[in-house]
């Protein structure tokens, strides 16, 4: 077998590379803490695979791969996400698995092993959001790593490699095996009610910061709440992780620079748009991220010269350049005034308008190379031709109703797991938003760097901000779509061994129903008129939602299949006295003095049973003693009358 001494092949430069980047492994080193111990291929080209060094982008892995208080567990699975090496534009999705074992169980033990136990994990970094399915088969790798009880035995890991890329294509986000191990069913179980307002939080694009530990609780809820959102898991998390990591204490104030950074721009190449295959399917390209194209076939190393050559030359890529950011304050509007108008260079000038429309209509014959308006492919109604209209692109690969949403797009983070490393992402004028996951208490202590904490344990969502609740409160038939779930969720759940397996409240029927209730939201919009249509949405709710990146952009393309969709609430009805039982049981449960009114009855119930039965217990007894003493007492009385008459 092949040891960590040995020099693995790398693969050929000119190979085609899977979905998979890198093997790595992670351990924990007594003076050095997380570092990494191997990978492959390695993360630095040129050097070996026992390399400690670090791509800069990546300089978070160890610690997100090996997760704070990793120690109190045996085992753990980390899902994290990895922002794009340079030229690469796409998110990278990690899935790690970590172990512990007592070090006097290993067969070779390394001088620097100096402490009881041994921690380390294996990581998958791949190109596709496919968490559960890469989970499944990294834990029994991992378990056999760990079996032989020697680290230097290296070549299961590069097998694993090569069965991935092998295995693993493209073709599986469009499957059922892109939600393995996420279950809706768990989280409505649990969450129950609360699952819908969880939903609108990441609609409106707040701050949302999710608590638990161990991290696989953490991630699990996470990443199922995402997967409520139609497309959401395999095609709108391709721009999720966009940060920079920090350098230095010193660097905050390199952020008031006038000199613009390359992550200032957002960078569309409309040469891409024009080599897309626009006959593909009933999904529409809004960028250049189609897994199924050119992007996904690209090698990682080639990525990098792209990277290069964009950083020195900015001649075929369209930037549209961000209003500057002068303080925290300004950062969020700025970032969410995305109107064309403004997101154009301030010195843009109208005789470049106009080249950019003569070379929009010219597009078949010769290739985009203007500053103009943004552009976006459309299918055009009933023709099956595609025309191009002037839009705010969101550089996601859509289907016909414009899903998956941009939410996490132009600095709204989506961080699964978040290392302690990463706390100033919180609180970075860069980021406008974030749904991450946290198992240090320090995160969840601070609470004004977020919007919302949800505690997955008790299954507690604490909003901050009350202006924020009022708008989050559902409305009548909001209570009627969660109650629905609810019911159809917990009934039946007496047959362990078919619980889950039909379809009505099984996993996929919780994401068709959330489907549903997204398209009707979205053509109720689109409605003239529709002011008590989107009071069943919600009109405070429905109002902060315009104001959100994601429904500008949706709003500024076309969507004809949305015509077809009822632009109802799917529950909307009379107000009944049921609602008023639902509306009661809701305030009760979510409020704080309603769990107060509540606990109260149920400590009193408790106690007037209780001191019932005590008193039952003292009553019953004086009377039977009552009764006995009378019984006896009438039985004497009847004696001595018999014995007087004789």
């Amino acid at each position: 077998m092949e040891k960590r001494g040995a020099s693995l092949p790398a693969p050929p430069p000119g190979a085609q590379r899977g979905p998979v980047l890198h093997i790595v492994v992670v351990g924990f080193h007594h003076k050095k803490g997380c570092q990494v111990e191997f990978s492959y291929p390695p993360l630095m080209p040129g050097e070996g695979h026992d390399s400690h060094s670090l791509p800069e982008e990546w300089k978070y892995l160890p610690f997100l791969a090996l997760p704070d208080g990793a120690h109190n567990y045996q085992e753990d699975t980390v899902f994290f996400h990895l922002p794009p090496r340079c030229g690469n534009r796409t998110t990278v999705y990690g899935v790690s698995c970590y172990r512990q074992i007592e070090a006097k169980a290993l067969k070779v033990r390394q001088a620097d092993i100096t402490r009881e136990t041994v921690q380390k994990s294996v990581c998958v970094l791949s190109q596709l959001p496919l968490y559960g399915l890469l989970q499944a088969k990294l834990q029994l790798i991992t378990h056999a790593y760990f079996e032989e009880k020697d680290f230097s035995q290296i070549s299961i890991l590069k097998e694993l490699y090569e069965h991935m890329n092998s295995s693993l294509g493209g073709t599986l986000l469009e499957g059922s095996q892109v939600y393995l191990g996420l279950s809706p069913r768990d989280l409505v179980l649990h969450f129950r009610h609360k699952v819908l307002i969880l939903f609108k939080l990441i609609l409106l694009e707040k701050k949302v910061l999710f608590y638990i530990s161990p991290v696989n609780r953490l991630v699990g809820a996470l990443m199922t709440v995402l997967s409520l959102f139609p497309g959401m898991i395999e095609h709108g998390l391709t721009d999720c992780s966009q940060y920079r990591p920090r350098k230095s204490i010193s660097e905050d104030a390199g952020l008031q620079e006038i000199t613009p950074r390359l992550d200032d721009y957002v960078s569309v190449s409309a040469a891409d748009i024009s080599n897309t295959n626009l006959g593909k399917g009933s999904r529409k390209l809004a960028g250049d991220h189609s897994l199924e194209g050119q992007k996904a076939n690209v090698p990682f190393s080639q990525s990098e010269k792209t990277c290069n050559r964009a950083q020195s030359s900015n001649g075929t890529v369209q930037r549209l350049k961000v209003p500057f950011r002068t303080s925290p304050e300004s950062s969020e509007s700025d970032w969410e005034t995305l109107d064309p108008s403004i997101l154009e260079e301030s010195n843009l000038k109208e005789e470049r308008e106009n080249k950019a429309s003569e070379q929009a209509e010219n597009l078949p014959k010769e290739r985009i190379h203007s500053e103009g308006l943004p552009i976006t492919v459309q299918p055009q109604a009933n023709t099956g031709h595609m025309v191009l209209v002037p839009g705010l692109i969101s550089g996601l690969e859509e289907d016909q109703y414009g899903m998956p949403l941009a939410i996490f797009t132009k600095g709204y983070l989506c961080l699964p797991y978040m290392a302690l490393q990463q706390h100033h992402l919180l609180s970075d004028v860069t980021v406008r938003g974030f749904v991450a996951g946290a198992t240090n208490i320090l995160f969840r202590q601070q609470k004004h760097l977020s919007d919302a904490i949800v505690e997955i344990e008790d299954a507690h969502v604490q909003i901050h901000d009350p202006e924020l609740r009022k708008i989050l409160n559902p409305t009548t038939a909001d209570l009627r779509f969660a109650d629905y779930l609810v019911k159809h969720v917990t009934e039946n759940r007496d047959d362990v061994f078919l619980d889950g397996t039909g379809w009505e409240g099984g996993d996929e029927w919780i994401r068709a129903q959330f489907t549903a209730y997204l398209h009707a939201l979205l053509a109720a919009v689109l409605q003239p008129d529709n002011e008590k249509t989107l009071s069943d949405f919600g009109t405070a709710f429905v109002a902060a939602w315009k104001n959100t990146h994601n429904y500008r952009v949706w709003n500024s393309n076309k969507h004809p299949a949305l015509a077809e969709v009822n632009s109802s609430h799917p529950f909307q009805g009379q107000y009944s006295v049921s609602d008023v039982k639902l509306r009661l049981s809701h305030s009760v449960q979510n409020s704080e003095r309603g769990k107060k009114i509540g606990n109260v009855m149920v400590s009193t119930s408790r106690n007037v049973v209780q001191t019932g039965k005590a008193v039952g217990q003292s009553v019953g007894g004086a009377f039977t003693s009552a009764k006995s003493a009378m019984s006896s007492w009438f039985s004497t009385f009847t004696q001595s009358t018999q014995n007087l008459g004789d």
